[in-house]
């Protein structure tokens, strides 16, 4: 039997999964916990758009799980043996790139930065650098329009350039220290690799795409013209990044004579590309045309892909379409929300002053009412708009409180706040053609939370389907190490296989309510007129809403 090892490197812990490729089970677990920060995450108390993070806690807890998760496949599986692992495969949160030096070791790890933020791993989360997302959407659409037309046509500030052009404007001595940036999902297996040198890092298209501006249509990254429109020392970085961007089907190397000792595994097994966990999440969850998986977490990515021979319409809003982004030979496509657990997390921990009980209690006490019988509606922008208005400058909503409102009705008007903000996603995407005949979710939310699903089932009118796997990003960057190890080691030839094999749904699915749907329909348009009001996109008169909520839920209290 072969196996393959997982990694999986979320925003407060990491978790590696040692997988059997013969079936895709889990044999073998282990998680570590970020020791830096709060919750593994660096803030400042001055400024709540700041979010990084230390590679070293990468690399302890590289270390650690994988070794933690070897151990419990000995224990759990008669045929384990660590000489049948064949491969090894990485995701992480994105766009989180990190200032290296010239032997592609992060600055943050240097005596001469510890304790700098701006030398550490700039987190997805981070928002600091809204005014330089601001300026490249608006250089972008007078100078190269063609680079914004696949995300959607607006830049974000959680990506790769402008953070780097953050970084050049507030804390200049790192940025000239730092002879290259590498992407957390990349910089990890070029250290599993050996790879010395930031110019040999094996770079995936995954993260290379929107986030940095990749295309083979115009010859890779943006080019020097227009970074020097920006500033000419991102103009002169440019030749100390990469020329070429590769898909899940190239490996980023093979494991090192270093870091074999390291985790106990066999030197020179194959090292599957770095993709974000998201993207390797929707292949754990069998991704196909027709398929959007939602992996639904802190925020939520929404993951799609379209064959490669097709054409595919520029899709406003949208975070990005990418040639082999997901799967090769696959357009792969992007969506998602800025916040979702992170909304209920800050209304229990922070407004309730409660803990996971309080989670609980407040989804059973919300699940005695039904749909528009609160009188609340809520827009799901605490951590700004990721899709489809791609504003961070914007705020979370509730209107329709009365001075009876419960932390229950509140705590329900939230979910349904990300439900409609998920339809909204859903809509854009079919507008533009591409299809989604099916939904499969994934995470820790979708597999403990019937309500939320059950609601998203009746707000978007869909059948809400889960991935088999509770660790399902970990479970597509294991895939991919099946397939890089190839056929004659145990794993597969190709990506349709290896899910065939691998990959599976959970056996519970959750169908519209045509009752609640209809009355969802009610509120979506309501919801609609918020969302479009402000966030800038009409100027309609919203006095007819606070009117409408009550009348939809005087009717519903009353049936």
């Amino acid at each position: 039997m072969s196996y393959t090892i997982g990694v999986d490197y979320g925003t407060n812990s990491v978790r590696s999964i040692v997988v059997r490729c013969a079936d895709g089970a889990e044999v073998g677990t282990s998680v570590f916990n970020y020791p830096a920060g709060e919750s593994g995450i660096l803030l400042d108390p001055s400024d709540h758009n700041l979010a990084r993070q230390h590679p070293g806690d990468y690399v302890a807890g590289l270390e650690a799980s994988v070794r933690g998760a070897l151990e419990e496949a000995a224990s759990a599986d008669s045929g384990f043996s660590v000489e049948n692992v064949v491969g090894i495969g990485v995701d992480s949160t994105g766009s989180s790139p990190i200032p290296v030096d010239a032997s592609n070791a992060a600055l943050a790890m240097k005596p001469e930065f510890e304790g700098n933020l701006a030398a550490e791993c700039w987190l997805w989360k981070d928002h600091t650098s809204v005014d330089e997302a601001a300026e490249i959407t608006g250089l972008g659409r007078g100078h190269r329009p063609q680079y914004l037309a696949k995300c959607g046509n607006t830049y974000s500030s959680e990506w790769f350039w402008a953070k780097l052009w953050h970084c050049l404007n507030v804390a200049p001595e790192v940025f000239d220290a730092a002879y290259s940036w590498v992407e957390l999902c990349d910089w990890v297996p070029s250290l599993l690799a050996g790879v010395n040198d930031p110019r040999a890092v094996k770079r995936g298209i995954c993260a290379a795409g929107h986030k940095a501006l990749y295309a083979e249509d115009w010859g890779g990254l943006p080019d020097k013209g227009f970074l020097a429109l920006l500033d000419p020392k991102l103009s002169d970085l440019r030749d100390r990044l990469y020329e070429k961007a590769y898909d899940a089907s190239e490996p980023a190397g093979e494991l090192c004579s270093e870091w074999a000792p390291r985790l106990g595994l066999p030197e020179g097994i194959a090292i599957a590309i770095g993709e974000f966990d998201v993207h390797y999440g929707a292949i754990g969850a069998g991704v196909d045309e027709g398929t959007l998986v939602k992996v639904i977490g802190t925020s939520t990515c929404d993951c799609g892909v379209v064959k490669a021979n097709k054409e595919v319409a520029d899709i406003p809003g949208i975070c990005g379409i990418v040639k082999g982004a997901i799967l090769p030979g696959y357009y792969g496509i992007e969506a998602g929300q800025s916040a979702v657990g992170d909304i209920f997390a800050w209304f229990v921990n922070n407004v309730c002053k409660g803990d996971s009980d309080t989670h609980v209690a407040l989804t059973e006490e919300a699940s005695n009412h039904g749909p528009g019988a609160i009188g609340l509606l809520a827009l799901d922008w605490n951590n700004g708009n990721r899709t489809i208005l791609v504003d961070p400058l914007l705020g979370g909503l509730l209107v329709g409180q009365t001075l009876h409102t419960s932390q229950a009705e509140i705590y329900r008007a939230l979910i349904e706040g990300t439900a409609f903000g998920a339809r909204m996603i859903l809509e854009r995407v079919e507008e533009y053609g591409v299809p989604v005949k099916r939904v499969v979710c994934a995470g820790g939310i979708a597999e403990k939370n019937p309500l939320l699903m059950q609601i998203y089932a009746d707000i978007t009118g869909r059948e809400m389907l889960i991935s088999g796997s509770s660790q399902t990003c970990a479970l597509g960057s294991a895939v991919s190490a099946a397939v890089l190890a190839g056929s004659e080691r145990g794993g597969y030839d190709d990506f349709e296989t290896a899910q065939a094999k691998m990959t599976r749904l959970k056996d519970v699915s959750y169908q519209p309510n045509p009752e609640a749907q209809a009355v969802y329909d009610e509120l979506f348009q309501l919801y609609k007129k918020l969302h479009d009001a402000f966030g800038g996109v009409s100027s309609d008169d919203m006095g007819s809403v606070m009117k409408a909520l009550l009348a939809i839920k005087d009717r519903e209290r009353k049936k």
